[in-house]
């Protein structure tokens, strides 16, 4: 067999070696908000996209998040729900909020406009892995926009 045959089976054999002993990698979640559906009594659903980058699975125990829209605080975005999300994946939780007078407004405002809506989310994920290991807090902070979805009466993305 020619050298250079033999060196790309070892390298291949060394590679798929590597990726079935697989490392146990624990990351720093990430979250957005995904959607945004205002209620004809003004009350919010959010639905928060939570990401988890962790080559295994996590538990999330918990969701503290302070929500502002157009620079205006809105509300706190809060759940004890035990949510588990497989390695590298995401999933969504749908909270409701009961958003401020003036972030209603931006809101509001935004949806008759059809212009976009910038948010701000700050907090905290408490995370651990699903098999074994305590629970951390992990600091959460996105700023974005979301937009009016054109045939969805109070619904933003």
């Amino acid at each position: 067999m020619k050298p250079w045959k033999l060196l790309t089976i070892l390298l291949a054999t060394c590679v798929l070696a590597a990726c079935v002993t697989g490392q146990r990698r624990v990351s720093e979640p990430a979250a957005s908000l995904q959607q945004l559906t205002v209620a004809a009594d003004g009350s919010w659903s959010v639905d928060l996209r939570v990401q988890n980058y962790s080559s295994i699975p996590m538990r999330f125990d918990s969701v503290q998040l302070e929500l502002q829209v157009a620079g205006e605080p809105a509300g706190t975005l809060a759940s004890t729900s035990p949510l588990t999300i497989g390695s590298e994946s995401a999933d969504v939780v749908t909270l409701v909020l009961t958003p401020s007078a003036q972030a209603r407004l931006h809101a509001a405002d935004a949806l008759a406009g059809g212009r976009t809506l910038a948010y701000r989310i700050e907090g905290s994920l408490r995370a651990a892995p699903e098999d074994r290991g305590n629970a951390r807090d992990y600091r959460i902070r996105r700023e974005s926009v979301l937009s009016p979805v054109p045939g969805l009466p109070g619904v933003m993305r």
